[in-house]
């Protein structure tokens, strides 16, 4: 019995003399908000069905999981983890409820996936609310964002509208189809697209050689605006854009011209963020692990909010005990690169916090080309010959 006694004695003090390293290796827990729209038009079931490309088929809760997941063992190595939370917004009014709720939770990194008016007020109250925030951007295109509304603590994993436009016009100088025929539609947002497109014809030399508008309407005295052979009749184009925010109209344009003519934009060659057809890299790994844990192809938005959750990741890492102002500067620096599967290192642009990362050109089937094209050059980094330059931008709200 002495010697039972000596036993549990001495296996008592044993595991009193470990417990201490035990506390030692707690993991610490950096919990991240993903915040997105109760009821959100976006992600309706009619309007996922209908696919259209470049639209968000479901919110970003997924992809930033499975950043966190991908993350999680060098994340492991330093005693870290994402403890990935879903928030729900139910619209302006609920935004200091919200803020609240992610303040109880220790919140210090938000997600959004959010409209822009909403996004861009989450972003504005964060910061003092939360005590310090990084906010990422995962869904929106919006060019203001970077720009004129752009803040410091705002990152966008998403690439603007002006990157995506810039990633065609390359292509289409590329292919010396230099003429083009502009189909836009009548809503506000298409006048923006519109806008944007302008500028990237201007940037790379291609010629807009008509703009013509379309509307789809049951009233008999608009059908000439939705006649494909009367709106793409003249032959002096070579190209056919389509600049179509909602999709429906772009959808029936290719192979329906009344010249046989390539079509771009919203339709056709298609830029994006991402192609569940994209195999170099190991983009075939990632998809395969989206495909496992949604049931579902990996598409542009789910990129997107992958790519936060790993920068996330990647800015704990980098600054684990510096505190959100820390993290930001790492981020925001460049110093901290991210391996998007594209084949490039990744980085943020100071000046307007955007991804720099490239763009697909894709069509129905697969990727047809990577933008920034070959050829293109830029003086310093060429992922910037893709959206606004540092002389270019209007983002006054800099770090």
């Amino acid at each position: 019995m002495r010697a039972g006694r000596r036993w549990v004695l001495s296996a008592s003090l044993s595991l009193a003399s470990i417990w201490p390293a035990v506390q030692v290796w707690a993991t610490t827990q950096a919990p991240v908000a993903v915040v997105s729209l109760e009821r959100d038009p976006r992600h309706a079931p009619r309007r996922a069905e209908r696919a259209y490309p470049g639209h968000p088929t479901s919110p970003a809760i997924e992809g930033v999981r499975l950043g966190a997941s991908d993350s999680a063992y060098e994340l492991g190595t330093q005693n870290l983890a994402l403890d990935v939370k879903e928030f729900k917004l139910d619209g302006a009014q609920g935004i200091a409820r919200l803020l609240d709720q992610m303040k109880a939770a220790k919140v210090k990194h938000v997600v959004a996936d959010l409209p822009v008016p909403l996004l861009r007020e989450l972003a504005a109250q964060a910061p003092k609310a939360l005590g310090g925030a990084l906010v990422f951007n995962a869904s929106q295109d919006a060019d203001t964002l970077r720009g004129a509304d752009c803040q410091p603590h705002l990152l966008h994993t998403y690439p603007s509208r002006a990157m995506t436009g810039d990633a065609t016009t390359q292509y289409l100088a590329s292919r010396r189809w230099t003429k083009v025929l502009v189909l836009h539609g009548p809503l506000e947002e298409d006048a923006v697209q519109l806008e944007a497109f302008r500028r990237s014809a201007k940037r790379f030399g291609v010629q807009i050689v008509q703009e013509r508008p379309f509307k789809i309407s049951g009233d008999p005295r608009e059908k000439d605006l939705g006649n494909l052979r009367l709106l793409t009749g003249d032959r002096q184009h070579e190209v056919v854009v389509v600049v179509d925010s909602d999709g429906e109209f772009a959808r029936t344009v290719p192979y329906a011209t009344q010249w046989p003519r390539p079509v771009a934009g919203a339709a056709g060659l298609v830029p994006l963020a991402w192609h569940p057809q994209w195999e170099r890299y190991g983009a075939p790994q990632l998809t395969r692990r989206f495909l496992r844990q949604t049931q579902r192809a990996m598409h542009g938005h789910d990129w997107a909010a992958w790519m936060a959750g790993r920068a996330i990741a990647a800015a704990v890492l980098a600054q684990p005990k510096g505190g959100v102002a820390a993290q930001l500067q790492a981020l925001r620096s460049g110093s901290v690169t991210l391996d998007g599967f594209k084949g490039k290192a990744l980085s943020f642009r100071p000046w307007d916090g955007q991804l720099r990362q490239p763009v697909f050109l894709t069509h129905g089937d697969g990727v047809l080309a990577m933008a920034p094209m070959d050829g293109v050059l830029h003086p310093t980094e060429t992922l910037d010959t893709l959206g606004v330059d540092r002389a270019e931008s209007a983002c006054k709200n800099r770090p």
